[in-house]
């Protein structure tokens, strides 16, 4: 039995680290793409001897791209900029006005409220192809078009349906017969839901918003279509280093790696909230 557990145990470790080596490499041989030039990038068979350079970082914050043929300004830094704003925005928004829906949806069935919370689900669920047209000719007819509150509010069919829909879940596992003894003892429907919905639905909440924050930052087609250059996001600001003199692998490495920073950031310190808030009510007593 000891000698079956410890097979057990080696196994197991083996085939964790090869899940972790396989899943991990992609990110590993990006980032050491990103100092490397495309001459060492391109060369038949890959090899992983080179001496490492920070010209690509350098031509990101700069602003500058050396090609072979020119210079090329280039403005990564504000498209970086652009994605925190846009993201931060719209996540903010959408917990604002998606969390009380979400509780209204999980305690006050109402007729036709399961209808209209499915609606709002799928326009997360719709093609963005079905809804860009009419949304440009509406944008340029109401002058939200090229701005970044036309953005932020196109980015609410991303992150509103998926705050509600997660976060309803979250209100309907917490028992409501401790609302009521809250509301019993003499406090109102908005005091119960700030000091004891929000609080016991918290992690799910931030579970959520990480979420909606992870998809509205790698969005791309809404901003390449409804946005010039000085406000899309860097999933968007990326089509610079394709240039008529060729592909620059190394500035397309070190911006992948600029721009998940943020997101990998945010996701190491609530990785807490996030374990807690996806488990929350998978386990019933």
């Amino acid at each position: 039995m000891e000698h079956t557990s410890l097979a057990e145990k080696i196994f197991r470790s083996v085939a964790l680290t090869m899940v972790i080596l396989f899943f991990m490499f992609p990110i590993f041989w990006i980032v050491l793409m990103s100092f490397q030039t495309n001459e060492t990038i391109l060369r038949v068979p890959p090899s992983m001897d080179f001496t490492p350079t920070l010209s690509n970082y350098k031509a990101l914050i700069t602003g500058k791209l050396e090609t072979s043929a020119a210079t090329l300004e280039i403005n990564f830094l504000r498209n970086l900029w652009n994605s925190i704003f846009l993201s931060v925005s719209s996540v903010s928004i959408a917990l604002l006005l998606g969390v009380p829906a979400a509780y209204a949806f999980a305690r006050h069935k109402f007729r036709g409220s399961e209808d209209i919370a499915f609606t709002l689900l799928s326009f997360r669920f719709a093609p963005p192809l079905l809804v860009l047209l009419p949304l440009s000719l509406y944008f340029q007819q109401i002058g939200l078009a090229n701005t970044y509150i036309g953005l932020i509010w196109v980015y609410q069919l991303i992150c509103l349906p998926l705050i509600l829909w997660i976060v309803r879940g979250y209100f309907e596992d917490i028992s409501p017969d401790i609302e009521f003894a809250y509301r019993i003892a003499g406090h109102s429907w908005f005091a119960t839901f700030r000091k004891i919905a929000l609080p016991l639905a918290g992690p799910g909440i931030a579970a959520a918003g990480l979420l909606a924050f992870i998809f509205a930052w790698n969005n791309f087609i809404f901003a390449l279509v409804l946005a010039s250059a000085d406000k899309q996001p860097v999933t968007v600001g990326a089509l610079a280093f394709i240039t008529a003199s060729g592909i620059q692998y190394g500035q397309i490495a070190a911006a992948i790696v600029m721009s998940i920073a943020p997101t990998l950031a945010l996701a190491l310190y609530a990785q807490k909230y996030l374990v807690e808030g996806l488990s929350l009510g998978a386990v019933k007593g």
